[in-house]
C-alpha cells in the first residue's frame, strides 16, 4: 500500500491542475444531482422498525384507522386565573379555534376537548387532539406554523395556547453556525500547530471539499431513501473532524521533511506514501466500524452509519488526491522559513543531548517514570468518570427535553401537571375481533382485561369499524413515555394477548408513536453487546496485523473500553444526573438516547484506533531501529505527540460546536463525541499507552514465530519505502510513477508538470 500511496501522491502533485478540475467536476455533479433529486426538504426523521408488532399495526391502521395512522398534535388551551375552560366565552374560544383548526394544511381530524372531555380536573386545562394521516416527515414545511396561526385566535380570549405533540418535535440538526465555530477555532490551532495561515488553510480546504462531496450526496439520496436529518448532522460531524485530521498528518508530515530539506514533489509522494497509509488503514477502520451499524437491523440507524461512512470515505479519498494536487500548487512555500519558531521546533526534534525536544516528550517521560503509579492514576479517574453509567436510563427524545421556551415542551410541561405524563404518550391498542363470535363483546372484554392492568390510567372508549371488524382503543399510562412503568405496560399487554385470543378470538397489537420508541430502544439495547465485542474483536485483528504484537492490540483494546466506560459515565452524569447541563444548554434531566451508546462505540473505536496508528507506529519504528523500549517511547512522542494533539483539538473542537443544537439526541452524540475524543486521546493513548508499553518493555512487541509466519507484514507506516528513499534506493518507485505519468501524457499530451 505504501508504494501504491506514493506513486498516487506523485501523480496528483505533477498533474495538479487535472486533479483539481476533476474534484470540482465531481463536486459539481454531486451538488446537482442533490438539487435536482433530494435536498434537505426531503429529510425523514421518522423512528421505525419494519416487522415488529408496533409496525405491523400502524401499517393496518392506515387501511382500518387512517386518520390516527398519521403523527398528532396536541394543542392546549389553558384558561386565565379564576377562569375554566368550561366557562360560556372560554367555550366558545376553544370552539372556534378548534373549527379554523380543522381547516389547517393536511388535518384528517381534529377531537373537541369540550366534547371528549380532554378537560383537567380543575377545569384549567383542555387538550385538543389533532390527527393528520401521514408522519411527521409527511407534513408540509409550514402545517405545524399554520396550525399555530389557526388556534392563535384564542389568544384573544385570554387563553394561553400552545402546541405540541410528536409533530411538532423538532429534531433540527446543526444551523450553520456549529460549523463556522468548529472551523473558526480548527484553524486556530491548524496556525498554532505550524506557524503558518497557509499550511493551516490546506487541511480546511481540503476537509470542505470532502465534505460538501459528502453532504450533497447523502442529500442527493434523500429523494430515493430515507435519510434522517440527524443522519446528515453526523455526516458532516464526522466528515470534518477526520477530514481536517487526516489532511493535517499528511501537510505535518510533509512539512517536517521540507524543513529538512527534502524536495517538495518528493516530499509530498513520500507523505502520501507514509502518512498517507496510515490514513488509509484509520478511515477503513471507522468506515467498517459505520457500516457495522446495518446489523442492528434498524433502517434509520442503518443510513446514519452509511452517511458518514460515506463522509469518512470521502475524506481519505481526498487526503490521498486532492490534497497533494493543493501541496503542488503550494510548491516550496510550506517550508518553514529559516530562523522561525516551526523550524526550531523542527531542528529540535534532531536532538541527540538526551533533553526533550519538546513537551509532548516531556510529558511521556514524567507518565513512564512511575508506571505503576500512572495506571493506578488512570484507572482511578475512570472510574470516577464512568461510575454514573451504572445507572445509565436509555431512551429516544421526546418533547419533554425540548428547549424550555419552546411551545412543545411548554405543552408537555402543562400536559403531565394537569392530566399526568402519560397523556404525553397514550398507547394505541389494535383489535382484530374478526374471528370473534361477538366482536362488540370482545372488544369490550379486551377494554376491561386493559384497565385491570397495573399502570393504565385511563382509556378509552374503543372506535370499532365494522367493514373490517377491527376496533381501536387508547390507553393512557401512568407514566410518560420513557418512564420503565411505560414499557411495563405494554410488554404487560402484550403479554396477555394470548390469553385475550383463547378468550375471544380477538387479536391485539400494542402501536402508536410511544410503542414504536420503546421497540426501538429495546432493539438497539439488545444488539449493543454483541456489537461492542464485533468492535473489540475487530480492533484486536486490526491491530494484531498491524504491529505484528499481541500486547499492544490487548492493551488498545481494553484502552477503547475504559474510553467508552468513562464516556458513558460522563454523558449520563450531564444528561441524567443534571451535572453540569446548564452550560450545554439543557435545562431539564432525562434518559440518554438509545441511539447514543451503539453510535460511541462505531465512531469512538475508528478515531481510537486512527490515534493509536499514529502515536505506537513512531514508537514500534523507535524500537525496531534501537531495540530500547523505554526510549522508543520517548522517542515516538517526540515525533507524534504534538500532531496527535492538534488532531484530537481539532476534533474536540468541531464535535463541541454542534452542542448548540436544538435536537437533544444531536447534542448528546457532539458531547460524547467531544469526552470520548479528549479521554481517548489525552488519557488514554498518550498516558495509559505509553505506561503499559513502559512497564511491560520488550514483551510489548513479542510476537510468537508461528504467528509471526502467518500474518501479512502490512507496514502501515511505510517504513520499508522510507529506507529504500533513504538509502537511494527508490528508483523502481520513480521509474513506475513516470511510467504511470508517461502514460497520462500518451493521453493527454497537453498536461502540464
Amino acid at each position: 500500500m505504501p508504494t501504491l500511496l506514493y506513486r498516487l501522491g506523485r501523480l496528483a502533485y505533477r498533474h495538479r491542475r487535472r486533479v483539481l478540475a476533476l474534484w470540482l467536476a465531481v463536486i459539481a455533479a454531486v451538488v446537482g444531482c442533490m438539487l435536482a433529486f433530494g435536498g434537505s426538504g426531503k429529510l425523514d426523521d421518522t423512528f421505525t422498525i419494519p416487522g415488529s408488532e408496533s409496525q405491523q399495526a400502524l401499517d393496518r391502521m392506515k387501511t382500518d384507522f387512517p386518520a390516527y395512522s398519521g403523527t398528532s398534535a396536541q394543542v392546549v388551551f389553558t384558561a386565565p386565573a379564576g377562569h375554566k375552560v368550561t366557562d360560556p366565552q372560554e367555550q366558545a374560544a376553544i370552539h372556534n379555534a378548534v373549527a379554523a383548526a380543522r381547516s389547517a394544511p393536511q388535518v384528517a381530524k381534529v377531537v373537541d376537548p369540550i366534547a371528549a372531555h380532554n378537560v383537567s380536573a380543575d377545569g384549567s386545562t383542555a387538550i385538543a387532539q389533532v390527527q393528520y394521516e401521514v408522519k411527521a416527515s409527511g407534513l408540509q414545511s409550514d402545517a405545524i406554523p399554520k396550525l399555530k396561526t389557526a388556534v392563535a385566535g384564542a389568544d384573544q380570549a385570554g387563553l394561553d395556547v400552545q402546541v405540541g405533540g410528536n409533530a411538532a418535535t423538532a429534531l433540527k440538526g446543526s444551523d450553520g453556525a456549529s460549523d463556522v465555530i468548529g472551523l473558526g477555532i480548527a484553524l486556530l490551532v491548524l496556525s498554532l500547530t505550524f506557524g503558518s495561515l497557509v499550511t493551516a488553510g490546506l487541511p480546511l480546504l481540503s476537509a470542505l471539499a470532502g465534505v460538501a462531496t459528502a453532504i450533497a450526496g447523502v442529500l442527493a439520496l434523500a429523494g430515493v431513501t430515507t435519510i434522517s436529518s440527524t443522519a446528515r448532522s453526523l455526516a458532516l460531524m464526522i466528515g470534518l473532524a477526520v477530514g481536517i485530521d487526516y489532511a493535517l498528518f499528511i501537510v505535518s508530515r510533509h512539512r517536517a521533511q521540507l524543513a529538512h530539506g527534502a524536495d517538495p514533489e518528493e516530499s509530498a509522494a513520500l507523505a502520501v506514501g507514509t502518512a498517507g497509509s496510515a490514513v488509509v488503514f484509520a478511515g477503513l477502520t471507522v468506515v467498517i466500524a459505520m457500516v457495522g451499524l446495518s446489523v442492528v437491523g434498524i433502517p434509520f440507524l442503518t443510513v446514519m452509519g452509511l452517511s458518514a461512512a460515506g463522509a469518512v470515505l470521502t475524506a481519505v479519498l481526498v487526503a490521498t488526491t486532492l490534497l497533494p494536487a493543493l501541496l503542488g500548487f503550494a510548491g516550496a512555500r510550506l517550508k518553514p522559513r529559516q530562523g522561525s519558531r516551526a523550524m526550531r521546533r523542527e531542528q529540535a526534534l534532531t536532538r541527540s543531548d538526551g533533553r526533550p525536544a519538546n513537551a509532548g516528550e516531556r510529558w511521556f517521560r514524567l507518565v513512564t517514570r512511575r508506571p505503576l503509579v500512572t495506571l493506578g492514576l488512570v484507572l482511578a479517574a475512570v472510574g470516577a468518570l464512568a461510575w454514573p453509567a451504572h445507572s445509565l436510563r436509555m431512551a429516544l427524545p421526546d418533547n419533554g427535553t425540548a428547549p424550555a421556551h419552546s411551545s412543545q415542551r411548554l405543552a408537555y410541561d402543562r400536559i403531565s401537571r394537569e392530566f399526568g405524563p402519560g397523556y404525553n404518550g397514550p398507547l394505541l391498542v389494535l383489535a382484530d375481533t374478526s374471528h370473534s363470535t361477538d366482536p362488540t363483546a370482545a372488544t369490550h372484554e379486551i377494554v376491561d382485561s386493559i384497565k385491570a392492568l397495573p399502570g393504565v390510567k385511563a382509556v378509552s372508549a374503543p372506535q370499532s369499524d365494522p367493514a373490517t371488524h377491527s376496533a381501536l382503543i387508547q390507553v393512557v399510562p401512568t407514566g410518560g413515555p420513557a418512564d420503565q412503568s411505560t414499557k411495563d405496560l405494554v410488554s404487560a399487554i402484550r403479554g396477555d394477548a394470548a390469553t385475550i385470543q383463547q378468550q375471544t378470538g380477538a387479536t391485539v397489537g400494542v402501536t402508536g408513536t410511544t410503542a414504536i420508541t420503546i421497540d426501538v430502544s429495546a432493539k438497539l439495547n439488545a444488539a449493543l453487546v454483541p456489537f461492542a465485542l464485533v468492535v473489540v474483536g475487530l480492533s484486536l485483528l486490526l491491530l494484531l496485523l498491524v504491529f505484528r504484537s499481541l500486547v499492544v492490540p490487548l492493551k488498545a483494546a481494553v484502552g477503547f473500553l475504559l474510553s467508552i466506560a468513562a464516556t458513558l459515565g460522563a454523558v449520563a452524569g450531564v444528561f441524567q444526573w443534571g451535572h453540569f447541563d446548564q452550560l450545554i444548554g439543557v435545562d431539564k434531566a432525562g434518559p440518554v438516547s438509545s441511539v447514543l451508546p451503539i453510535i460511541l462505540l462505531a465512531v469512538l473505536f475508528g478515531l481510537a484506533m486512527d490515534y493509536e496508528v499514529f502515536l505506537v507506529s513512531r514508537i514500534r519504528e523507535a524500537y525496531v531501529h534501537k531495540r530500547q523500549p523505554l526510549r522508543a517511547v520517548h522517542d515516538g512522542a517526540r515525533y507524534s505527540a504534538r500532531v496527535v494533539t492538534a488532531a484530537a483539538l481539532i476534533m474536540i473542537s468541531v464535535f463541541a460546536a454542534f452542542l448548540r443544537t436544538d435536537s437533544m439526541m444531536l447534542k448528546q452524540i457532539a458531547l460524547a463525541l467531544a469526552i470520548g475524543v479528549a479521554l481517548d486521546a489525552f488519557v488514554i493513548r498518550m498516558t495509559f499507552v505509553p505506561a503499559v508499553l513502559a512497564l511491560t518493555r520488550h514483551a510489548a512487541w513479542w510476537l510468537p514465530r508461528r504467528l509471526a509466519r502467518l500474518l501479512p507484514d502490512l507496514d502501515i507506516e511505510g517504513e520499508r519505502l522510507r529506507r529504500r528513499t533513504e538509502s537511494g534506493e527508490s528508483a523502481e518507485v520513480t521509474e513506475s510513477a513516470e511510467a504511470a505519468e508517461a502514460t497520462v501524457h500518451e493521453l493527454h499530451p497537453t498536461a502540464s508538470r
